[in-house]
């Protein structure tokens, strides 16, 4: 593999166990074709070597296989893990050129089906109505949950049902969710991200199906709804998304909310991605310093001390947080919500 010298043997040890990690635990059930490709890259020596090349930022597992179908004419998946070490070895530029250039920013409006809850409760305890502030915004289709609509279906069948916009966000849902008559009301949006994404440019859309699991037909299918609907808005009604880093540009960003709004930042698999303990521990001591609610959706082990009463029932999905306190498990794509007996 023709590719600038790797690094020592702890980061391929590293990496193997990352990638190892994310076929069991992330894609085993969920992505097969990914699972398989993961396991073949932990026992892999070139492509570990290319790996340890890139910044540690650009290492994950699902950018390297988005980067690897977007260097393909079609998008598609490789058909096996042969067929993607061979191929990745004879000519890893393309790949490496795209992940470098790229992120992993997933942007998934069916988490929106685990955070309508908490958003409705908040307006209910505060009286007033929301300025959002995701931060990891992506294109901000996260930013639009009044504009969706939603179906949560109970254990015995039965379903309670919000909203008429589109796309429609369906998910199982047990335990005493808070789940509301009607959708929040939203005065004021905005996001933050390090590299935002367009819903209207092409290519940004191409991306964000390209993130998409290679069996995930039905995610892609909503991906393309929800973007068609946030495209479609006037851009002043999009909310803004402000290019910034969340460890030095939130502050200034929650002043910007109008007054007589309760302000709730929010995020769903962002922190995890932060270099260190150290800056998720700063991040969060920011965000509870200021006069904000607070909703987090990430990895148990984003927060292991408010998880870890609920680790066995959060298993491999995140954990739901409102001010710091766990109250709910909900799949990582929002497939399912899970909310905790009190």
């Amino acid at each position: 593999m023709a590719a600038p010298e790797a690094g020592s043997g702890d980061d391929r040890s590293r990496l193997a166990d990352r990638y190892r990690r994310f076929a069991r635990v992330e894609a085993d059930g969920v992505s097969p074709r990914y699972a398989e490709l993961a396991m073949a890259v932990s026992d892999h020596r070139p492509t570990l070597d290319f790996l340890a090349t890139l910044p540690v930022a650009k290492q994950q597992p699902n950018l390297l296989f988005a980067a690897w179908r977007a260097a393909l004419a079609d998008g598609a998946a490789p058909d096996g893990a042969r067929e993607f070490l061979t191929r990745l070895h004879a000519d890893p530029a393309p790949v490496r050129a795209i992940m470098l250039a790229r992120s992993n920013q997933m942007n998934e409006a069916a988490r929106c089906g685990v955070l309508v809850p908490l958003l409705a409760r908040i307006e209910a305890e505060e009286a007033r109505p929301l300025s959002l502030l995701e931060i990891g915004a992506s294109a901000g289709l996260c930013l639009h949950p009044d504009r969706y609509r939603y179906r949560w279906r109970w254990p015995d069948g039965t379903e309670h049902r919000a909203g008429d916009g589109h796309p429609e966000i369906a998910l199982p849902v047990a335990g005493p969710a808070p789940l509301p008559a009607r959708l929040p009301t939203v005065a004021w949006r905005a996001g933050l991200d390090l590299n935002p994404l367009d819903p209207s440019d092409a290519a940004d859309r191409t991306w964000l199906q390209t993130l998409i699991w290679p069996e995930h037909t039905h995610r892609s299918e909503r991906l393309a709804a929800a973007v068609e609907t946030i495209a479609a808005l006037p851009a002043a009604e999009r909310g803004r998304i402000v290019r910034g880093d969340l460890r030095t540009s939130l502050g200034d960003l929650v002043a910007e909310a109008p007054g007589g709004t309760t302000v709730v930042v929010y995020h769903s698999a962002v922190l995890a991605y932060l270099p260190s303990r150290d800056d998720i521990d700063a991040v969060a001591a920011d965000i509870g310093s200021l006069d904000v609610r607070w909703i987090a959706n990430e990895a148990p082990g984003v927060f292991p001390d408010a998880t870890a009463r609920w680790r066995d029932e959060i298993g491999r999905d995140f954990a739901l947080l409102l001010d710091g306190v766990a109250v709910a498990a909900a799949g990582p794509h929002g497939q399912s919500l899970r909310w905790f007996e009190s």
